[in-house]
């Protein structure tokens, strides 16, 4: 039933939508893509960028992964999806803004309290929730919460905390950053009011993304 919709969803999208942005998208495709933002957000169906902040095609390179983790810098040669999408939106594509998008609900930050099999069907989910793990520990060693729910939603804030840490590690972003080239910044989007709140790393705490103001 749900292919069904999408087929005809892309109908739609081609005769309406498609039709208002034509030709921004064919700029892009001439002329390649120059989005001035990484968005590192969580896979969550719930969880949708686009709509959330209403951009458009070329706006942001979007990375998306369970949990929204970033894992730390490694200099070897094996597969790393998401490091490689890191390295190439700053070498290649230059972006200018890092955004680590947490959110409410998170099914990555419940099962770091939860038992995951250990079978060769989860093995590399259980391997990926080890970059929760400082979350975790954070969380239950401040002890702020009074319920399951509450340990939940400071864990999700307190995993963008790590993430961006982990995003420290890398060279590139590590340098621009000191150079004022780029700029990093942990969101969290409440799935159920669409309101966001930002770090601000001086202060260690999320604020109303209304009350952000960024200065070039």
């Amino acid at each position: 039933m749900i292919l069904n919709e999408l087929i005809k969803g892309n109908e739609k999208f081609r005769n309406s939508q498609y039709l208002e942005l034509e030709d921004g998208i064919k700029d892009l495709v001439l002329n390649g893509q120059k989005p001035e933002v990484l968005f590192i957000g969580c896979s969550d169906s719930r969880v949708t960028p686009d709509l959330m902040l209403n951009s458009k095609p070329g706006d942001m390179f979007i990375l998306r992964n369970v949990g929204n983790f970033v894992p730390p810098y490694k200099h070897d040669e094996d597969y790393h999806g998401s490091a490689a999408a890191i390295e190439y939106a700053v070498a290649v594509l230059k972006v200018k803004h890092i955004i680590v998008c947490g959110h409410s609900h998170c099914g990555a930050c419940k099962s770091l309290y939860e038992d995951i099999p250990i079978t060769d069907s989860l093995i590399h989910v259980r391997t990926w929730l080890k970059l929760g793990y400082k979350a975790k520990e954070r969380t239950l060693k401040n002890k702020k919460f009074t319920t399951e729910e509450e340990m939940y939603r400071a864990t999700e804030r307190n995993s963008i905390r790590y993430q961006l840490e982990n995003l420290l590690t890398y060279p590139d972003v590590k340098r621009l950053l000191n150079e004022g080239g780029i700029k990093v910044h942990g969101w969290y989007y409440d799935i159920q009011t669409a309101k966001i709140d930002y770090y601000d790393s001086k202060d260690d705490k999320f604020k109303p993304l209304s009350e952000f103001t960024y200065e070039p």
